[in-house]
């Protein structure tokens, strides 16, 4: 066989090489074709703004929204409201989710001083027991640290990281929206594909 007649046969192998190598954090959920992956931060004000856009987005296209924990350290109780969110998870996806939207619409009235109290109101306007420490083992903590490595993993480099990802074993299965104004018409690009 000539090279020529190669190319085509070595460009499939490398393209289906590079989508086998896509960290799983990149892939959508089982069963999905198409999702959203996004590492927040709780205190950050652009996590704030993006986070209505993301869930918008998510039930315009039925979509699942990956939702990942990334406190920056310079934020001083991004990491606890994380810790919080874990704990709320442990009842249902949805109410951790319900906390972190939560906190992002209150984000601009929460400090560390007031952060529990915060968790505590939340609780109880869900009909859910708030324990006095959250945490006792550590094991909540470590998930929100297993996330931030995840993140750094795949070098991420600011708050909020959104990537649209599909399941596609071809080519690249993801790109990070980096203009939020595209997240629709990139939705519909990695659909189409």
């Amino acid at each position: 066989m000539k090279i020529r007649q190669l190319l085509p046969l070595l460009m499939l192998v490398s393209l289906t090489a590079v989508a086998e190598d896509v960290p799983e954090v990149l892939r959508p959920p089982k069963g999905a074709q198409v999702a959203l992956v996004v590492f927040e931060d709780l205190q950050c004000p652009d996590c704030r703004r993006a986070a209505p856009l993301v869930a918008q987005a998510g039930q315009t296209y039925k979509i699942p929204v990956v939702r990942h924990d990334f406190p920056l350290p310079m934020h001083n109780w991004s990491f606890e409201a994380a810790v919080l969110a874990r704990y709320f998870d442990t009842h249902s996806k949805i109410l951790g989710n319900a906390f972190r939207d939560s906190v992002f619409e209150h984000q601009l009235e929460i400090t560390p001083d007031n952060l529990h109290g915060f968790a505590e109101k939340f609780a109880a306007e869900h009909k859910v027991d708030l324990p006095f420490v959250v945490d006792p083992a550590g094991r909540l903590a470590a998930l929100v640290l297993a996330d931030r490595e995840l993140g750094k993993s795949i070098n991420l480099q600011h708050t909020p990281t959104i990537f649209v990802v599909s399941n596609k074993r071809a080519g690249k299965p993801f790109v990070e929206v980096v203009d939020r104004s595209q997240l629709y018409a990139l939705i519909d690009s990695m659909k189409r594909e």
